[in-house]
């Protein structure tokens, strides 16, 4: 009964360093939030004009043109502009666009060889400024596909 207590008690212990301990963001920022080099990170993928990166939302494994994780932007107020720069710019790149769905959330979903790209537009409405969700993840092309019943 007393080594249950104990142990009991380690894990309490631990549980409670996890929880107060504060995870330092996966891209390191400027002192205003931008991260100082995003091509170097992100390769030769293209972002919107004036689109700023917020490194305390995004996570970025990897670098260069093979990075994988989550990329949130920061578009302004004109949504519609940064979705066109995605509908004109990544095609000429190499990148094909899978599905297209337009709306308050829009969301793209794009190919290229091995990798693929998911775009969430989230629009802000009139007062506040729209994001970018941007997901990159290796294709895989061994997906199983479920059997007709």
């Amino acid at each position: 009964m007393t080594s249950r207590l104990s142990f009991m008690a380690v894990v309490l212990a631990l549980l409670t360093a996890c929880a107060n301990t504060t995870m330092a963001p996966a891209v390191s920022a400027g002192v205003d939030g931008q991260v100082p080099n995003a091509n170097q990170l992100l390769g030769q993928l293209s972002l919107p004009p004036g689109a700023r990166l917020l490194s305390d939302q995004s996570l970025i494994i990897g670098s260069g043109d093979n990075w994988v994780g989550r990329v949130v932007l920061d578009v302004g107020r004109n949504p519609d502009t940064a979705y066109g720069f995605f509908l004109e710019s990544y095609p000429p790149q190499g990148w094909a666009v899978v599905s297209a769905v337009r709306g308050k959330t829009s969301l793209l979903v794009l190919t290229r060889q091995e990798r693929t790209a998911t775009v969430e537009l989230i629009d802000g409405g009139l007062l506040g400024t729209s994001q970018i969700v941007l997901t990159m993840a290796p294709r895989n092309a061994t997906v199983m596909l479920p059997k007709k019943p």
